[in-house]
């Protein structure tokens, strides 16, 4: 059976947790199958894949049990965070079984393409490189950059949470932990460049990365919309807005609000 096809199973059977509430089909269904795709790399390839592989594929279940395990605590302990959340997002119970059949698929090749250009490498017989090395950084950092705003967001909201965040990372960034994952995701691609053979692997791993990158823009403009209507009359939370770029460092764009086709 093609490797591909193998981790596409794994994500299908963890990410079926949505089947519960199906936000999880994109959450916590999301993290738990880049965890179980990364372990299941490095039981299939154990013996073969050397020591940037295995880095590569540790990572993925670093950055997995990080996330779903910081989305499902979330989701269990926070009475604030699921009050708020049941005016922002749709309990699905109305939800048609062939609608959550659709995000359940279409969810569980996403996060397949996404890691593909760690699977093809395998797949393909290619050994660590300087883009594996390169991509692992790249993988670290964000990785680092995304638990770090998650942490700073957590503390700032326990000393006043009637109040935006805009302190650490958050002083450079409105969105770091978005863009901490979209530096992981950049790190992956960048580890299959050199070992990406064809034309349906390149689509593979494109639609993966893209992918990400727009569910992230996605997400910062239901974000920037919810901090909107909840801070939008506080003259600070204005001034903040207006100097500080809502999705990478130092790079003037302020707002994505505007952007209708940015859904997700």
């Amino acid at each position: 059976m093609p490797i591909f096809l193998i981790v596409f199973l794994i994500a299908l059977l963890i990410s079926a947790i949505g089947f519960v509430k199906y936000i999880w089909f994109i959450s916590i269904g999301y993290g738990f199958s880049i965890a179980g795709i990364g372990l299941a790399l490095i039981l299939i390839y154990r013996g073969y894949a050397d020591a940037g592989l295995i880095t590569a594929c540790a990572l993925f279940i670093l950055y997995g049990v990080r996330l779903g395990g910081y989305l499902a605590y979330r989701e269990m302990k926070s009475g604030s965070y699921n009050s708020k959340m049941k005016t922002e997002i749709k309990d699905g119970k109305n939800m048609s079984l062939i609608a959550k059949c659709g995000i359940w698929l279409s969810a569980a090749l996403l996060y397949t393409c996404e890691v593909s250009p760690v699977v093809f490498r395998m797949e393909n017989g290619k050994m660590t490189d300087g883009f594996v090395i390169a991509g692992i950084i790249i993988m670290a950092a964000g990785l680092i950059l995304e638990t770090l705003a998650d942490l700073q967001k957590n503390a700032a909201k326990r000393i006043n949470p009637g109040r935006f965040v805009d302190t650490g990372l958050y002083r450079i960034v409105r969105c770091p932990n978005y863009f901490g994952e979209m530096t992981f995701w950049t790190g992956v691609f960048i580890t299959g460049i050199s070992s990406n053979t064809g034309i349906w692997q390149w689509i593979a791993v494109a639609a993966g990365y893209l992918g990400i990158i727009y569910v992230m823009f996605s997400g910062a403009r239901r974000l920037e919309i919810r901090q909107n209507r909840t801070y939008g009359d506080d003259s600070e939370y204005q001034e903040y807005v207006r100097k500080t770029p809502i999705m990478i460092p130092f790079v003037p764009l302020y707002s994505v609000e505007k952007y209708k086709w940015l859904v997700a």
